[in-house]
């Protein structure tokens, strides 16, 4: 989980297919409830994997003043990093280490 409420991160929303895949990774506690039984895993990056990321995204934006999160990434690459994280079994930076190597 993100200890810092300022930190960088990506918010990977988790649907059925995905807890299941938490679950079965031993990862769901790493889920956190987010709206209204809605639940969402939290990946962590820095400010450089950030700025690569909106380099390699156009669309991609920093919300720097309420969620410190990166949206409107695509759904391909959301999926990516979700695949990575439970691969991983990590939300830490090397995760998008990880997704950046393979872009």
């Amino acid at each position: 989980m993100n200890a810092d409420k300022n930190a960088i991160k990506i918010n990977v929303w988790i649907n059925d297919d995905r807890l299941e895949a938490l679950k079965k990774a031993g990862l769901a506690e790493m889920a956190r409830e987010k709206f209204a039984g809605m639940m969402l895993l939290e990946i962590n990056c820095t400010e450089d994997q950030k700025n690569s990321i909106q380099q390699q995204y156009p669309s991609a934006k920093y919300d720097s003043s309420t969620t410190h999160s990166i949206e409107l990434l695509p759904k391909a690459a959301k999926d990516k990093i979700f695949d990575l994280a439970v691969h991983m079994r990590s939300t830490g930076p090397e995760v998008i280490d990880r997704f950046l190597a393979k872009k």
